[in-house]
């Protein structure tokens, strides 16, 4: 029996240790018995073919460290569905001894492992070992180092099974002198009542969730725990997550955060895996509140009267003592109702200098403001009517008290205190008809009462000499606005030259600073100051902040959401404009199964990755691949069914993608105008057939996903931003008095420069451009008290605010040097121009 079990058994199937012996005899062999004439033998016989070409890929591992000849060709064998008797053969005939002894099977064998299981308690535990010997087999089971008393058998069982029958299981085999230890089997025991012994039948088989996380009101310095658990074999893995980020070394069922911070409060819920699913939990609110002390001296009599004192809006939590009473304030000026926040990065210009890292700047901003609670949607190149029509969506969800947050990277300009955004579809040369005016913006945010505006522009803000369009824009005088400009007025932006991802020089130094618990003036003002201590844009670019602002408005405040109707009906949308398509399973009528899985990269940047989960055993080659998009969408075929995430453009996402998937990046999804139906085509190829591929379709609706449902392909609406300016705002009317080519290029005043890292690094290439330095404003002195009280600067057109210039502008030459001290002073100076 057991002779004949082993040699039914696949190679592929054979012990780590007898593969690693058998590979290192047949490679030690002389040729007339070593690996290269068993893979002679092997290709004669009409059953497993071996090709020349793969003979070759094996001799090619002889010049690899370690590399091994004979591991390659039994792994090929092992895919064909080489048995051990197959292989014998093969060894019989090669005259290989000392091989074939390699084998022979073992004088004691475990053929059945006890497998790792979560349960709840008050179940039924079975762990089941199986070995076969040449006489008897004896057993004995251990939990960790301890012998569990009566459990001699080959299955283990615990009756019903308690929380401290948890953890890590293990069986000794003994036959005569022989004896083995089986793999360790953990047992995850949850203490869950509700779960009926009914429900036995249905934990045995898939995982399923029994334990969701509660969401929780804390206060700062108090400890957050929340639970998951999900029961199955094999016992499921856990990854927590907080706005959508995983937590690093959070990959228990319990999450314990001893003292909790501001920075602590978001949305948390847990993925759970296991070999056959992946599942994740629901999505819960952590609320973490700032505890203020307000000491009263003096005796205070407390009663159930003083509670009315308070209203419910102030949120008091008394805490009476015998000489003096603490309140534990939480002051309405403190919390946000929501909080939304709109990033738009344009980089792919039609008819303008492409850009480079607002990629990446919204991609990290995105994920810091998950972290703070906000709902994020992320926009990647956009035209006029997407813009306006992304931000038309972003105004239905502000109210009153709402923070809302506006950023944007790209080409840009100013004129008349005026900020101007430039789509990606905006004509050479462009008018403030074609891009979308940050003022205009703002004063539709105002009419909703929001209790913060944060305009976030990390653009150039040359003035654009061929627009001699002047706006109107009349705005209220509140105290809840922020803007920071990631350059002064009439001066470009940079981005850091490089061939690989890298950060604008603003997003560089805010992503550091976003996440602190201060005003948010306070947070820019340590940004401009970082800004300043950068040798290579000192004197050519420095943060601007103007702020109305006289709370302590801060992103990291907490949010207290109203409950209404219509607001809910907003949330909702968003929502839905941001949730994945579920993963899925397609089987074929060949006996292979697929797995289709999706990620964002974007809001509007979607990520489809196949698997392959199944094949039948006959099939050698099996390849699934997606085609056939919607034609809105222009998928390139560098973007389709690649090996890597890299090679399709992934880059942000590469590392928390599964390996070992063909992966296909499908951008702007805001111009899908159908729901999105695509085919998945399957090719194999079949031991039985020589080379011949056999193909097998199927399509696939997963209608609109992400931003796709917001339709913003379609014509501008009527409560667009353009609706605040007097003045044509279609390119069908723009005047034709703009800007032409032949322009000297310092007219053009959405000029983009790019810092050149070449003379510092070999690795960050240098890119071909007009080198030039531009003064910039620097930002003099001035604490925070001196952003509170400056006016709103833009109540009257051409009011323009201005911490300190530097207007002129000069060509500077700069010479090469291998001097080392001067080696800063020609990386400084070192700069390119791309238009923005």
């Amino acid at each position: 029996m057991t002779d004949s079990l082993e040699r039914s058994t696949k190679i592929s199937l054979l012990r780590e240790p007898v593969w690693k012996k058998l590979c290192d005899v047949l490679d030690k062999s002389d040729n007339n018995k070593g690996w290269r004439k068993l893979g002679e033998i092997v290709g004669n016989d009409k059953r497993l073919k071996v090709s020349s070409d793969e003979m070759e890929m094996c001799s090619l591992k002889v010049l690899q460290v370690e590399g091994s000849p004979s591991h390659m060709l039994l792994r090929l064998l092992g895919e064909r569905g080489c048995t051990v008797a197959h292989l014998s053969e093969y060894l019989q005939t090669l005259g290989n001894t000392q091989a074939l002894d390699c084998l022979k099977p073992p004088a004691l064998q475990i053929l059945i492992q006890p497998q790792s299981v979560a349960l709840v308690s008050g179940h039924n535990l079975r762990l089941s070992c199986q070995a076969v010997a040449n006489g008897p087999v004896e057993y004995q089971w251990f939990k960790s180092r301890d012998e569990v008393p009566n459990s001699s058998s080959p299955d283990l069982i615990i009756s019903p099974v308690q929380p401290e029958d948890a953890g890590f299981y293990i069986c000794r085999v003994n036959s005569g002198e022989a004896f083995e230890f089986s793999q360790w089997a953990q047992v995850d025991v949850l203490n869950f009542a509700s779960v009926s012994r009914q429900s036995l039948s249905s934990l045995e088989g898939r995982t399923k969730v029994v334990i969701q996380p509660q969401p929780q009101h804390l206060h700062i310095g108090e400890s957050l725990h929340l639970e998951c658990g999900a029961v199955g074999r094999p016992i499921p893995h856990y990854q927590w997550y907080r706005n959508r980020v995983p937590i690093p070394n959070a990959k228990k069922r319990n999450l314990v955060i001893s003292q909790v911070t501001v920075e602590n409060q978001g949305k948390y819920r847990c993925e759970i895996i296991s070999d056959k699913d992946t599942l994740w939990t629901t999505e819960v609110d952590v609320v973490i509140s700032p505890r203020i002390s307000v000491q009263i001296s003096g005796a205070v009599e407390c009663s159930e009267g003083t509670a009315g004192w308070f209203t419910k809006n102030d949120m008091f939590a008394i805490e009476a003592g015998s000489s003096e009473l603490f309140l534990n304030v939480i002051p309405e000026q403190l919390y946000a109702t929501d909080k939304v926040a709109l990033l738009i990065g344009n980089l792919s210009y039609q008819n303008h200098p492409q850009l480079k890292a607002p990629m990446v700047d919204v991609y990290d901003l995105t994920n810091l403001l998950r972290q703070l609670n906000f709902k994020v949607v992320s926009l990647l190149d956009l035209t006029e009517s997407e813009m306006r029509n992304a931000v038309d969506e972003f105004l239905l969800l502000l109210h009153k008290g709402v923070y809302g947050l506006l950023y944007y990277a790209g080409h840009g300009y100013e004129n008349y205190g005026n900020s101007f955004m430039v789509p990606v579809d905006a004509p050479n040369p462009y008018h403030s008809a074609n891009c979308l005016c940050v003022q205009s913006i703002l004063k539709l945010m105002q009419e909703k009462e929001t209790g913060l505006n944060v305009f976030l522009l990390d653009m150039c803000r040359k003035r654009n000499f061929h627009d001699d369009s002047t706006t109107n824009i009349v705005l209220r005088v509140t105290a809840n606005i922020v803007f920071g400009y990631a350059t002064c007025q009439d001066a470009e932006a940079f981005e850091l030259s490089s061939a690989g991802l890298i950060n604008g020089v603003f997003v560089k130094f805010l992503k550091k600073r976003l996440l602190d618990d201060e005003k948010i003036t306070v947070v820019l003002d340590r940004v401009a100051e970082d800004m300043g201590q950068f040798d290579a844009t000192k004197g050519k670019q420095a943060l601007e902040i103007r702020s109305s602002l006289s709370e302590r408005r801060a992103l990291t405040d907490p949010i207290l959401p109203e409950e209404r109707v219509d607001l809910h009906h907003h949330s909702q949308q968003w929502a839905k404009a941001h949730e994945l398509p579920e993963s899925m399973c397609l089987d074929f009528d060949c006996g292979a199964r697929i797995k289709l899985g999706f990620a964002a990269e974007f809001s509007n940047v979607l990520v489809i990755y196949t698997h392959i989960v199944k094949k039948p055993e006959d099939m050698s080659f099996c390849q699934a691949h997606v085609t056939d998009f919607s034609v809105d969408l222009d998928v390139g075929p560098k973007e389709m069914n690649r090996e890597t995430p890299e090679e399709t453009g992934i880059y942000l996402l590469s590392s928390s993608l599964p390996e070992h998937c063909l992966y296909t990046r499908i951008s702007s999804l805001q111009k899908l105008k159908e729901e999105l139906v695509f085919t998945v085509c399957l090719q194999g190829t079949f031991n039985t057939m020589e080379d011949d591929p056999v193909y097998w379709t199927k399509s696939v609706n997963i209608g609109k996903p992400l931003i796709a449902r917001l339709d913003l392909h379609g014509a501008m609406r009527r409560n667009s931003c353009l609706q605040t300016c007097p003045m044509p705002h279609s390119p069908s009317v723009s005047p034709c008095h703009s800007p032409g080519p032949d322009h000297h290029p310092h007219l053009h005043c959405s000029a983009h420069q790019v810092l050149d890292y070449n003379r510092l690094s070999p690795l960050l290439h240098y890119q071909d451009g007009h080198e030039r330095v531009q003064g910039a404003c620097a930002l003099g002195g001035g604490g925070e008290s001196y952003y509170e009280n400056m006016s709103l600067p833009y109540l009257e057109p051409g009011n323009d605010l201005r911490l300190s210039s530097s207007p002129g502008r000069a060509s500077i030459p700069i010479e090469a040097t291998d001097d080392i001290n001067e080696l800063q002073t020609v990386f400084i100076n070192s700069l390119q121009l791309h238009q923005q």
